[in-house]
């Protein structure tokens, strides 16, 4: 059995100075680390319990199979963040049929992000009976 002691998800921009920009500057993420030098340095940043990693370059944009998500405590605040700060928005904050506040927005490449709020009352946090 492989025993895994960390992860993290890689992501190769088009544009790595823009793509840090957004994840840094308009998402706000916390730097873990950078490494590297100049326009082609890496930096990883947290992502609650895992790792985003931004570094390379790719000549076309990721799949649109790839897609991140992250929760967050309260979407309806995030939502008036990012908007404030310019992110596009893919689609506003909507209680799902499963009970999770979901917001879509997408990453300069395209890459779609799902920020999730999983309300008090969700299973998820909350199972009667145990």
């Amino acid at each position: 059995m492989v025993h895994v002691l960390s992860g993290r998800t890689l992501l190769r921009p088009t544009d790595p100075e823009r793509s840090r920009h957004f994840y840094g500057e308009q998402l706000g993420l916390a730097v873990y680390r950078e490494f590297g030098t100049g326009p082609h340095r890496g930096t990883v940043y947290f992502l609650g319990g895992g790792f985003l990693e931004v570094s390379g370059r790719s000549e076309t944009p990721p799949s649109p199979a790839v897609q991140l998500w992250m929760q967050v405590e309260d979407v309806a605040a995030a939502h008036e963040e990012l908007v404030a700060k310019g992110v596009g928005v893919v689609r506003p904050p909507v209680r799902e049929p499963w009970g999770l506040i979901e917001m879509w927005i997408a990453d300069p490449d395209g890459t779609r992000i799902v920020l999730v709020e999983v309300p008090a009352d969700h299973p998820l946090r909350y199972r009667p009976g145990i």
